[in-house]
């Protein structure tokens, strides 16, 4: 799979974010997207999930993604999205199942939360949440991951286990865009700066 950006322009609250902004992202690649504060790093992530529609430009997924563009992509936001009331299974259960997904057990072992499963999620620190959330991307194949911050209040076991993640999904031809401010626990294939005179 290849993800090809040309001349996006991106307009919020009536403000030119970016514009004329280009990159190219293919298999095996991790693009990290940086820039101060309201640089614009967020609302490219939502564009390329197709969240939001450019001002002008486009963006082109190849080969066209079977089963519609939703299902060639997992985006993960600010907010974790997980039901407080329900536990660590129930939270991963519900999108395996909503998914005709893959077991929940290997995402559990994956993110260090096999003796936490059974804790409901509301009681659960904000890094294991965050590792919640990250398990979810185990659930079903998507080629392409487009993270938002995803190592915000992991701690640094947490940050490994999100650098092995990652790694483990490039090795199968996966694709990673990652919005952060800090560095990235693994080495990006290239960098994109936005808000850099």
């Amino acid at each position: 799979m290849r993800v090809t950006a040309t001349d996006l322009t991106a307009v919020r609250g009536g403000r030119t974010v970016f514009a004329g902004l280009s990159f190219t992202l293919g298999a095996g690649e991790t693009l990290a997207v940086t820039g101060p504060n309201g640089a614009g790093k967020s609302t490219l992530l939502r564009l390329v999930a197709g969240l939001l529609a450019p001002v002008a430009g486009s963006i082109a997924i190849e080969p066209a993604p079977g089963g519609g563009f939703d299902a060639s992509l997992h985006y993960l936001g600010h907010l974790d999205g997980l039901k407080t009331a329900l536990s660590v299974r129930q939270n991963l259960e519900f999108w395996r199942a909503l998914w005709h997904g893959k077991p929940v057990a290997p995402a559990l072992e994956a993110v260090g939360l096999v003796n936490l499963a059974d804790l409901p999620v509301g009681v659960l620190s904000a890094g294991q949440r965050r590792r919640v959330a990250l398990a979810r991307l185990l659930l079903a194949e998507r080629p392409l991951w487009l993270l938002d911050e995803p190592a915000t209040a992991l701690d640094a076991a947490g940050e490994a286990t999100l650098g092995r993640v990652i790694a483990a999904h490039l090795a199968t031809g996966g694709l990673a865009m990652v919005a952060t401010h800090r560095d990235l626990p693994l080495v990006p294939t290239a960098t994109l700066a936005l808000g850099v005179a």
